[in-house]
C-alpha cells in the first residue's frame, strides 16, 4: 500500500472523503464494531453508494472488513456473531464444506462444532445417510436430525443466544463416551506461531475435548483466517491432521504446518 499523502497535499475532495470515512468509523465503533451498510447510509443521510465508496479505502487499509450487506471493524477485539460469520465469505465456505462432505462416507461418526463453516458442512452432508453426529450446535442439529436415518446427539445445558451453542462442564462430560471417526472444527485465527486460535475459552475447551476423541481431526477455515490472532489456542497444532481451506496460506504457515505434520488441502 502506498505511503499516506501529506495532509497539505490533499485536495478538498480527498479531505471530504477522509472526513466521511472517519464519520463511518466512529459510527461503526459506537454501534459495537459492526453495522449494516443501509443503516450507515440512513444515519449519515447519504446514499449506500457513498458509504461503499468511502468503505473502500478503509477496507484496503485493513481498518474494516466488508461482509454481505455490512461491515465490521477489522481490529475489533471480539468475534463476530454467528449470523455475521455466516454472511462472511459464504462461497469459500461452501466450497470447503463440499470437499469435506466428500471425505465423509455414509455411516460415519463425527463431531461438528458451532462454527459458521461447520454449519455449511452440515448442509453439505444432507445427502449422506446413517451418520452419527455429536454436536453442540443447534444449527447443525436442526440440519441433520431426523433425516436419512441420521442419529444426532446434543449435550444438555444453557443455549447461548448469540451463536446457538451449548458449552460448559455438562457438554464436556456428555461427549466423554464417544469415540468418533472425525472431528470437524472451525477456527477464528491461524498463525505460524500459535497454530489454531479461538476467542472463546469455552469453545476452546470443547474443541480440545473432541480432538481427543476422534480418529481424524480436520480444521475447516477459509483463507481470511490466515495471519489473524486470537487469544486462546485449541491445543497443539500437531493434533490436527488436515487443514481444508480455499487458498494457499502464506509461506510461514505452510512451513509451520509441515512441522506440525498437518496436511493443507486447497479446494478448487
Amino acid at each position: 500500500m502506498n505511503a499516506p499523502t501529506s495532509p497539505h497535499a490533499k485536495t478538498s475532495q480527498d479531505a471530504q472523503i477522509s472526513h466521511r470515512a472517519k464519520e463511518i468509523l466512529d459510527l461503526i465503533t459506537v454501534a459495537g464494531g459492526n453495522m449494516r451498510i443501509q443503516s450507515i447510509a440512513t444515519a449519515l443521510d447519504v446514499s449506500e453508494e457513498t458509504v461503499r465508496r468511502n468503505l473502500k479505502p478503509l477496507s484496503e487499509g485493513g481498518l474494516v472488513k466488508r461482509v454481505h450487506g455490512g461491515v465490521y471493524l477489522q481490529q475489533s477485539s471480539s468475534e463476530l456473531s454467528f449470523a455475521q460469520r455466516m454472511d462472511e465469505n459464504p462461497v469459500p465456505k461452501q466450497r470447503i464444506a463440499a470437499h469435506i462432505a466428500g471425505l465423509i462416507s455414509d455411516g460415519s461418526s463425527l463431531f461438528l462444532d458451532i462454527g459458521s463453516t461447520t454449519a455449511f458442512i452440515a448442509k453439505a452432508l444432507r445427502t449422506h445417510k446413517e451418520l452419527l453426529v455429536v454436536t453442540n450446535s443447534v444449527a447443525v442439529a436442526h440440519t441433520l436430525a431426523a433425516h436419512n436415518n441420521n442419529r444426532v446427539f446434543m449435550p444438555g445445558g444453557e443455549l447461548r443466544a448469540h451463536d446457538g451453542g451449548i458449552f460448559g462442564a455438562q457438554a464436556i462430560e456428555f461427549i466423554r463416551p464417544f469415540h468418533m471417526d472425525f472431528a470437524v472444527l472451525s477456527t477464528a485465527a491461524i498463525n505460524a506461531t500459535n497454530g489454531f486460535m479461538l476467542f472463546d475459552l469455552e469453545e476452546a475447551y470443547y474443541s480440545r475435548a473432541i480432538i481427543e476423541r476422534a480418529q481424524t481431526r480436520i480444521i475447516a477455515a477459509d483463507s481470511s483466517k490466515f495471519g489473524r490472532t486470537a487469544p486462546i489456542s485449541i491445543g497443539p497444532a500437531s493434533n490436527v491432521e488436515l487443514l481444508i481451506t480455499d487458498a494457499a496460506p502464506p509461506p510461514d504457515i505452510t512451513n509451520a504446518a509441515r512441522d506440525w505434520s498437518t496436511e493443507i488441502v486447497v479446494v478448487d
